[in-house]
């Protein structure tokens, strides 16, 4: 069996949904007893840097409500205008709450979901 080059699991990691990534820690999570999250997290800069330099705007992406669901759906329905149900089903989730804004304004948005508790990335 050929060995597996870091770069390539990157570039198919690149290439899957968050919801998809998300399983896939929770299966290195059971396979290996280990949380590799934290490990991922400080790779994803490194891995989406090149992409972002020339970009001015960004995506911003629910990771994890956290243990404040309630305060992060009331700050979901807030910024993005969706119903209860669909704010709970993004909190639940995860994933994009607002494609191709400003870079501040996705900061904004990042630093609101972050005091209510939430996991949030820029892409």
């Amino acid at each position: 069996m050929a060995k597996i080059e870091n770069k390539d699991i990157i570039e198919a990691i690149k290439e899957k949904t968050i919801l998809e990534v998300k399983e896939l820690v929770d299966m290195m999570k059971e396979e290996f007893g280990v949380d590799p999250s934290a490990v991922a997290v400080a790779a994803a800069p490194v891995a989406g840097g090149d992409s972002d330099e020339g970009s001015s705007t960004k995506t911003v992406v629910l990771t994890d409500a956290g243990v404040a669901k309630l305060q992060v759906i009331k700050v979901l329905r807030e910024i993005t205008g969706l119903g209860l149900k669909e704010a709970k089903d993004l909190a639940d989730n995860g994933g994009n709450v607002k494609e191709n804004v400003s870079a501040d304004e996705a900061n904004e948005i990042k630093a609101k979901l972050e005091e209510a508790g939430a996991t949030v990335e820029l892409k």
